[in-house]
């Protein structure tokens, strides 16, 4: 127990020492600066003492951020062994592989139903009418020719309702049904899920690189080839397909990777984030308004950029913001 209590004393006027130091030094501080207007101004007796503090000038210049998204091969299409036949498009998902063979049968069925079925209980109908006009035909027969043709009138809206199915949930899954029907041989498409939040820096035709997780490393020049339509109500994200070529056949289905896009943020003010303090959540930075005078101003800032903060409102171009010694100035600012 005694141990313990001589422990703590020696803790205890270590802590003590250590504070008495800090009040010391901030006394020191004192002696060579004046805070005033709230503690926004700060003032140094001379030059030398206001040493410690670099800036930099704050200049207006296009930002180029670095989005990164996961992803994953999705889909490939590869050539028919069948002289005539369409390109074969392997999916990863077996749902969207279902939706696929089931869109290019319900277009075969309309052609079929459209083409030739309806073209075909037209003309038997035409040919029941006038014989029945001339009293070869019964009305019987009349009615069984219009029944007839209804019934393939019907069976294409069917036909038609499922296409439109098979087309959403390919859509859903960020595949476009005419694009699929247009795929070259030696195509790859990646998708990966984009926020809703980002989704304005991107666009159709955008160039982007992609690293695979099982080919580090390596990085592979691909494009947006489209977006989808539809943003899950849950993650609030979007699927962006991504097109790349894959003639050598390298890219398996499945494989993960991510997707990078180089995005320019535009012409912006900007600070670097060692520049940038916060406190009870406002946002602060320190300006040097004269060779010994410093000033504390509210910045409203956007996104970090690398190493760098956008800022929206509070700076101006030529302010010169402290970029070394922001401590130092936070704890005369604010007493701590």
């Amino acid at each position: 127990m005694k141990y313990i209590t001589v422990i703590t004393l020696i803790f205890s006027l270590g802590f003590l020492s250590c504070k008495k130091k800090q009040e010391a030094v901030q006394q020191e501080e004192k002696k060579f600066s004046t805070v005033f207007d709230n503690g926004k101004k700060i003032q140094f007796t001379s030059e030398k003492s206001s040493d410690a503090f670099l800036t930099e000038e704050v200049k207006r210049s296009n930002i180029i951020a670095d989005l990164a998204f996961p992803a994953k091969i999705a889909a490939t299409v590869i050539p028919s062994d069948q002289e005539g036949s369409s390109n074969i498009i392997l999916f990863e998902d077996p749902d969207l592989a279902g939706n696929y063979t089931s869109l290019i049968q319900h277009i075969i069925n309309i052609n079929q139903i459209k083409n030739v079925n309806i073209v075909q209980k037209k003309i038997e109908l035409e040919r029941v009418k006038d014989l029945n006009a001339h009293g070869v035909s019964t009305g019987k027969d009349l009615l069984e020719a219009q029944t007839n043709l209804s019934m393939e009138e019907t069976n294409l809206a069917n036909e038609k309702a499922a296409l439109l199915e098979s087309e959403s949930n390919l859509n859903g899954g960020g595949f476009q049904p005419d694009m699929l029907r247009k795929s070259k041989a030696g195509t790859a498409y990646i998708i990966c899920e984009v926020p809703e939040s980002q989704m304005s820096k991107i666009k159709k035709g955008d160039v982007c690189s992609v690293e695979f997780t099982s080919m580090p490393g390596t990085k592979f020049k691909a494009k947006i080839d489209g977006i989808a339509d539809i943003i899950d109500n849950v993650t609030r994200m979007i699927k962006v397909r991504i097109n790349i070529d894959n003639s050598g056949s390298t890219l398996k289905l499945g494989m993960y990777g991510m997707v990078s896009f180089e995005v320019n943020e535009g012409d912006n003010i900007s600070v670097g984030n060692s520049s940038l303090i916060t406190v009870q959540g406002k946002n602060y930075v320190f300006l040097k308004k004269s060779p010994v005078l410093y000033e504390r101003v509210e910045v409203f800032v956007g996104p970090q950029i690398k190493d760098r903060v956008i800022i929206y409102d509070g700076l101006k171009v030529g302010d010169q913001v402290v970029t070394k010694g922001i401590i130092q100035l936070k704890g005369l600012s604010f007493g701590y």
